[in-house]
């Protein structure tokens, strides 16, 4: 009890000093002619006043601050009616809120919702309305399992050099879809799974190309390749258990290293022009062959003719030959006596018309 009478005569000599001390209107303690003709103080007599009426204001304003700090009138929310107080009823309203906001979850088509509780896993959320344990007794994490995300190897224009299996070197870009096949594996089963896929494309794509030549690593393999570097990933991933599904490789770009690749496209044009001399070469010789063949038929069909009657057949192959020889050489007939001689006139005609030639040469 004295100790509060002690405060409250403490905070009123304060105030008292405050108020009796000179502001910036000057001292209070005159009327307006006290202060020089300045301005006159707010905090002092009113007009016409007295004193004793500035100190009545300096008790107002003290009464003011004791009935902030007394019992009269206290800051916050009003009471309600009854004299109780508000809070019970926010501190429940909050709870609830909090309650179903962290309770009840939606799950689109394409999601799936991993609960957890306290930490550890608990159930898999199909798609649909779903409710659970408040946070933090329960949390619920929400994965796009439909979504194909594309991991790029390598990033931007860097180089990924791969020994080849004829000891060659290949500047390989590819590119890797996957998605979410076990969203619960996918969270929890590896620390940080995409580069966990990423490093076990790089492991597939080595171990794939060291099958195969640089040609056919730049030419007509690539789609067996990535063939080979998706089954080999999905059997490692599977074996980790990381909860994805590979959906294809991409290779983009399958190049020599940039140092040597002018060199390398001087003996790739060379290695086509070769190619193509070799396949006029058999061409040329499958006509020949062809052409053989057919002789052959024809003469086996002569044979079985001459079989049957050598002596016709001989005399008529006699004729044919005769004609294919003669049919290109000037020929002139002689006849046995008694036979009237054979008059070449397509010789004799022949003749005539080079004569007039002849004459125009000479002059």
């Amino acid at each position: 009890m004295n100790d509060n009478i002690n405060g409250e005569a403490h905070r009123r000599s304060i105030f008292g000093s405050i108020l009796n001390m000179a502001g910036p209107w000057g001292n209070d303690s005159g009327n307006d002619g006290g202060n020089g003709g300045g301005p006159r103080n707010p905090w002092g007599n009113p007009p016409g006043g007295s004193s004793g009426g500035g100190r009545k204001g300096a008790g107002s304003l003290e009464e003011l601050f004791k009935k902030g700090t007394g019992g009269g009138f206290k800051g916050g929310i009003p009471k309600r009616p009854g004299g109780r107080s508000w809070w019970p009823l926010m501190a429940i309203a909050f709870i609830i809120l909090w309650v179903l906001l962290t309770s009840i979850h939606r799950v689109s088509p394409q999601e799936r919702g991993v609960v957890t509780f306290l930490g550890s896993y608990s159930r898999t959320m199909q798609p649909g309305l779903h409710f659970s344990l408040p946070t933090p007794l329960e949390q619920v994490t929400k994965l796009d399992v439909e979504e194909i995300r594309t991991i790029d190897i390598p990033e931007g224009e860097a180089e990924k050099l791969i020994l080849t299996g004829d000891q060659n070197i290949v500047d390989l870009a590819y590119s890797v879809r996957w998605n979410i096949k076990a969203p619960e594996l996918f969270l929890f089963q590896i620390a940080e799974p995409e580069e966990t896929i990423k490093e076990v494309a790089e492991a597939s794509m080595r171990a794939s190309v060291a099958n195969f030549t640089l040609d056919d690593t730049i030419g007509s393999e690539r789609t067996e390749i990535e063939q080979q570097v998706e089954r080999n990933m999905q059997q490692l991933l599977d074996g980790y258990g990381a909860g994805v599904v590979i959906r294809g490789i991409a290779i983009k770009k399958a190049d020599p290293p940039a140092k040597v690749n002018d060199a390398f496209k001087e003996v790739s044009a060379a290695q086509q022009t070769a190619q193509t001399y070799l396949n006029e070469a058999r061409a040329y010789a499958q006509q020949l062959t062809a052409q053989a063949q057919g002789e052959s038929a024809a003469f086996d069909k002569v044979y079985e003719e001459y079989r049957l009657a050598p002596t016709v057949t001989r005399q008529r192959m006699y004729y044919e030959t005769m004609e294919r020889v003669l049919s290109k050489v000037d020929k002139t007939v002689i006849e046995a006596r008694g036979v009237t001689p054979y008059l070449a006139l397509p010789e004799l005609k022949k003749r005539s018309q080079q004569a007039p030639v002849s004459n125009v040469e000479a002059k």
